[in-house]
């Protein structure tokens, strides 16, 4: 009897519900405790307007010598209906924070590995936006004269941003560079491709898309934002390593891909064959030292042709009884029978008999014929 060996790991026992609960509390004070220090150190720069307009312009002018499309033309397509641009403004102020906070979430509980690898690369991507908020305060297109672009926010709602950068103590206007709606959208997408096996994944990347148009059309970003945000993302992404994906093992009977094609093999049921999938007939076992063709009668022998079947030999007959004698009859590989040479040693080895031949005695023994 065949045993099957499973070549799984046994799972880990499951931890105590006291040690689960720590370990979610100590998650969210973490995040929580990042969050709250990069809010704090982008409220550093909030006064800094006479600096933060100066190198809006500066952004500005590298675009236009770079010849990237003016954010007005996205703007101007949202402003053919009100409905968009509404929508787009509550794209921009309830979808980026709740979507990252229910990506991991979900990544915790499903993909506990690729959790830790997304927090990380978060951590590395924020923290590196909050030292360019210090060191490099930019006021937003819609606060640049020269830009000619409409405030989506105060003029058609809903808005997260006072109408005054400086009395607006809940978030720093001038920390547009680089944009953490498009750098976190982009993650999420990444991160999403990279935990699941859907044939859809690619989707994904539609999040990261649509914020792109979202934050240009309302003209909180620049392209130019967006482009460094993604910029440090790539950097945050080869200083954290990838967590290596397990593939189980398959159990017993299941599909397996073939060495030759790749494709998957179906388990081959008794008595048919593995390459054509025709049905063979059963095998009887064999005596000690008889031939081939005598244990698989009809079965293709060396030279391809099948013989007959050899009829049943009663208790005690002999073989001269039960097969005629061929007279230099033409073997099935083109060479000649001897004359005396017993029908049912040659149906053994693949030869066919025809009816109305001689009968010749015959002497078996356990090593063949003489």
């Amino acid at each position: 009897m065949t045993s099957h060996t499973s070549h799984t790991a046994p799972g880990r026992p499951p931890a105590p519900a006291g040690a689960a609960r720590r370990r979610v509390i100590r998650e969210l004070l973490l995040v929580a405790s990042l969050f709250a220090v990069y809010k704090a150190g982008r409220m550093l720069s909030t006064g800094r307007t006479e600096e933060a307009q100066h190198n809006a312009a500066r952004v500005w002018d590298a675009e236009r010598a770079l010849h990237l499309p003016g954010e007005g033309a996205v703007q101007r397509v949202l402003l053919h209906s009100d409905a968009a641009v509404h929508a787009a403004n509550t794209y921009y102020a309830a979808v980026h924070f709740p979507a990252t906070v229910l990506f991991l979430v979900w990544l915790y509980l499903r993909r506990p590995g690729h959790y830790l690898w997304t927090r990380r690369v978060l951590a590395v991507l924020t923290g590196a936006a909050l030292v360019l908020h210090l060191s490099f305060p930019l006021a937003p297109p819609r606060m640049l004269a020269a830009a000619h672009l409409v405030d989506t926010g105060q003029v058609y709602g809903p808005t997260v941003y006072r109408a005054a950068p400086a009395a607006d103590t809940m978030a720093n206007q001038f920390a547009a560079m680089p944009s953490l709606h498009f750098g976190w959208a982009l993650m999420l997408a990444l991160g999403m491709i990279a935990a699941t096996r859907s044939r859809w994944r690619a989707l994904w990347l539609l999040h990261p898309l649509a914020t792109l148009l979202v934050v240009v059309g309302t003209a909180n970003h620049y392209w130019a934002d967006a482009l460094v945000a993604t910029l440090l993302l790539g950097a945050a992404l080869l200083l954290i390593p990838r967590p290596a994906t397990a593939v189980p093992a398959a159990p017993p009977g299941a599909r397996l891909p073939s060495r030759a094609t790749g494709a998957a093999a179906t388990p081959v049921p008794p008595g048919v064959s593995a390459r054509s999938g025709v049905s063979d007939p059963p095998v009887p076992s064999a005596r000690s030292g008889a031939s081939a063709a005598a244990v698989a009668p009809g079965v293709p022998g060396r030279s391809g042709v099948a013989g007959p079947p050899v009829p049943p030999v009663r208790p005690g007959a002999s073989a001269a009884a039960v097969a005629p004698v061929l007279s230099g009859a033409p073997a099935a590989d083109g060479a000649s029978i001897p004359a005396g040479t017993s029908g049912a040693a040659a149906a053994r080895a693949g030869v066919a008999v025809p009816r109305g031949a001689g009968v010749g005695p015959v002497t078996v023994t356990a090593g063949g014929e003489r």
